[in-house]
Order: structure tokens, then C-alpha cells, then sequence
């Protein structure tokens, strides 16, 4: 057994994943399992099935595997419910309400306990088989592990676009990003220390691994399609997720607009000298006419609109930081141990 899985206690930031002082400490380490979910009634037990195949395989290692259900409509929290109830190593954490694809995520993996922390979709386009594969990888010492897709069976157009938004990214950002990475990976309790102290209120959580600037290992694997239920996503929020990490990790659009700004109005005034020196010359022959006017105020017009549009994303950005709202305000926690046993310690020393 490698150094990672001595018999020290598994620690988190906010509950012990143990039992109390007097009982001894667990032998095997914690790994944490965050799965986001909402509508996904049809996806979970099967997830959890695959994952818990997985886990007790291995034997040098206990897990926990917590579901974030982001105020489902469905019955996914029925089924969460019973399945909490026959799987001890199941916890499942409910919001109050959707509080979007960004937040309720980011908040699922810092509350997670364990040595390590993998993050996996509920949709079961992140194969569960790859936790393997990322455990090998920590045990030689990477504190983070990630997920990079090679290919994916969802349709063509879509996967290019997403190729295509990933290399302009990475190509304006002023940290080095993972290309073609979601978030579905492994990553040890120290990242985990680390993000918890940012106190970001909306982080984009794939350039957050290149800003906190640990080394990373790239584990490549072929997106399966989703076969039951259907993607949350939808033009807004893979809209939303695209201007969140521009903004976060680029102030390029900004600075193309203040250079932009400075070539057009010198075209604009080299225009303006071309048709002052013609009209000097051919007074009466030539006429300047409408179209051009009409052209170049839509032209203009059009690119102040941008830029418009750019900084008031950057001004938005900063904005959500100030306000400082929470990540999530929780409605339950169902099969929470750690819980239980801090208010159990709590009480006791009253």
C-alpha cells in the first residue's frame, strides 16, 4: 500500500468523517464522491451502482459518495431518499432551491470529507470505471487528476464548438487551461484547503486548478452519449459558463476594444481626410451620397454595442463577487454521519 493509504484519519474542513475521540480512528482513508444532480431519476441509482462496484473493488479504501440534488422536480429526491437508507455510504445534500449549474456543484465538492475528492456527472457521461485510473494516478503523487476528452458521441457540430471555445480560452488566458475539461476528475484535500479559502462566491471552477497551480495529471477518455433523460444545459448556460471563463482568466476583450477603438477612429479620421481632399478637388463632380453615412453608423454603432456587451460582462463579474451571496442555502442533508456526530460533540461540551 502506497504512503496515501497509511492509517492516518481522514480530516475535512468542517465535519469529521469519523467517529468520536474515544473510538478509534479508521484505518483506511476517505475518498469523497460528489455527483451534482437535478431531474435525474433515471440516472442515480445506476450511478451510484457503477460507483459502488468500483469503490469496494478497492479495497484499500473506504468512500462516501454525496449527491447535491439542485431542487429536482422530479422524484429524484424520493429516490435519493431510499437509497440513503439502504447504502450508509450514501449522503445526499438538497437545496433550498436551483441555484444554477455553476454554484450548487462547487459547493457539493467543498463539502465534501476525505482524503481525496472525485467529482463526477449524473448523467453518466463521466464513466465511473475511470475513479480507478485516477486513484493510480494520486498514489503517485498528483493532487489533482482530470478527465480530458479525446472524442465525444454527441453531435458533431456541438463537440467542435466546444473544441473550438476551449482553444480560443486557452489562448487568451493568462494561465495555462485545460483543454476539453469539465470538472470531472480527482482532486486531494490540500486543493480542496486551498479552494475553500478563495471564498469565491461564482468560481470558475476549470481555471481555478490552473491559477492554484498544482500539477496536474491528464487521464484521456471517449464521452459516451446520454441514454436516458435530457441535458439541463441550453444556450444560456453554456453561454453563461463561456463569459464566466473570460472573465476570469482574460482581460483581453478589454483590451481589444481600447485597441480597436484606437484603429477605427484613426481609419475613421484617414476616411474623413480622403473625402475632404476630394471634395476640395472636385467641388462640383463629386458627391459623397448617403450609403457610405448609412454603412458606417451601422458599423460603428454595432461595434459599441459589443464592447458595450464585453465590459458589462466584466462589470457583472464583479458585481456577483461583491455581493458575496452563499454558494447554496441547503433545505436537508440526509445520511449525513459527520454531521451528526459534530452536533453530538457540541452537545456534550455544554
Amino acid at each position: 500500500m502506497s504512503s496515501l493509504q497509511s492509517g492516518q484519519a481522514d480530516v475535512g474542513a468542517h465535519d469529521s468523517d469519523g467517529p468520536t475521540d474515544s473510538a478509534p480512528q479508521p484505518k483506511l482513508p476517505l475518498i469523497g464522491i460528489v455527483t451534482p444532480c437535478y431531474n435525474e431519476e433515471q440516472n442515480v441509482e445506476e450511478l451510484a451502482r457503477r460507483v459502488r462496484d468500483v469503490m469496494q473493488a478497492e479495497s484499500g479504501y473506504r468512500y462516501q459518495h454525496t449527491f447535491i440534488d439542485n431542487a429536482s422536480t422530479d422524484s429524484t429526491v424520493e429516490v435519493l431518499r431510499g437509497m440513503a437508507a439502504a447504502d450508509p455510504n450514501l449522503r445526499v445534500i438538497v437545496n433550498a432551491r436551483n441555484f444554477g449549474h455553476i454554484r450548487s456543484p462547487y459547493h457539493g465538492i467543498l463539502t465534501a470529507r476525505g482524503r481525496a475528492v472525485i467529482f463526477l456527472a449524473c448523467d453518466l457521461q463521466d464513466p465511473p470505471e475511470m475513479l480507478t485510473q485516477f486513484l493510480r494516478k494520486w498514489e503517485e503523487g498528483f493532487k489533482v487528476v482530470v478527465g480530458v476528452k479525446t472524442g465525444s458521441e454527441e453531435a458533431k457540430p456541438m463537440f467542435l464548438l466546444r473544441k473550438f471555445y476551449y482553444s480560443v480560452i486557452a489562448r487568451f488566458a493568462e494561465v495555462k487551461l485545460i483543454k476539453n475539461f469539465t470538472g470531472f476528475g480527482l482532486y486531494d484535500r490540500l486543493f480542496i484547503q486551498k479552494i475553500r479559502r478563495l471564498n469565491d462566491p461564482y468560481p470558475y471552477f476549470r481555471g481555478i486548478i490552473s491559477e492554484i497551480g498544482y500539477t496536474w495529471a491528464e487521464i484521456e477518455f471517449y464521452q459516451p452519449l446520454r441514454k436516458r433523460g435530457v441535458t439541463k444545459n441550453n444556450f444560456y448556460t453554456l453561454y453563461d459558463i463561456a463569459m464566466l471563463g473570460m472573465t476570469s482568466h482574460s482581460k483581453v476583450p478589454l483590451r481589444l476594444a481600447t485597441m480597436l477603438g484606437f484603429l477605427l477612429g484613426a481609419l475613421n479620421l484617414c476616411v474623413g481626410l480622403v473625402y475632404f481632399c476630394a471634395k476640395l478637388i472636385w467641388w462640383d463632380n463629386f458627391s459623397l451620397g448617403i450609403a457610405p453615412l448609412i454603412i458606417g453608423m451601422f458599423t460603428f454603432t454595432s461595434i459599441q454595442l459589443i464592447f458595450l456587451g464585453i465590459v458589462g460582462e466584466y462589470l457583472g463579474a464583479v458585481y456577483t463577487k461583491v455581493m458575496n451571496r452563499p454558494l447554496v442555502v441547503e433545505k436537508e442533508r440526509i445520511n449525513d454521519r459527520g454531521r451528526r456526530v459534530r452536533r453530538r460533540r457540541e452537545r456534550d461540551s455544554r
